[in-house]
């Protein structure tokens, strides 16, 4: 799947299912692209005791939805419970409330 591009206040934004925007980090090559493009499986998910993102996985392969923004649920429980071992919780609470808010405005 191509990366989803998104025109959001004039920058188009390469948005996963999570709402990071795989175009601002550091870490895309790494990952082989986007989430999209690496279909759910970044270089660090060798790291965690499952083979694809657990929120590319349920947004894309068991909903079929390009982003989590599609979901009714949006924020579930798989934001707050799939973190980055690196953030403290305050840290994590706030890219959850950032990446929601970049999946909402980019419904419109």
């Amino acid at each position: 799947m191509p990366p989803l591009n998104i025109f959001l206040g004039g920058t188009v934004m390469y948005l996963s299912p999570c709402g990071i925007n795989c175009g601002e980090c550091k870490l895309r090559e790494a990952c082989g692209g986007s989430c999209h493009e690496s279909c759910g499986k970044p270089f660090y998910i060798k790291d965690f005791p499952v083979d694809v993102c657990p929120m590319y996985d349920c947004a894309v392969n068991k909903n079929g939805y390009k982003t989590c923004a599609e979901c009714p649920e949006l924020p579930c429980q798989v934001f707050y419970e799939w973190r980055d071992p690196s953030m403290t919780e305050e840290e994590h609470r706030r890219a959850v409330d950032a990446n929601v808010l970049a999946l909402k405005a980019s419904l419109g």
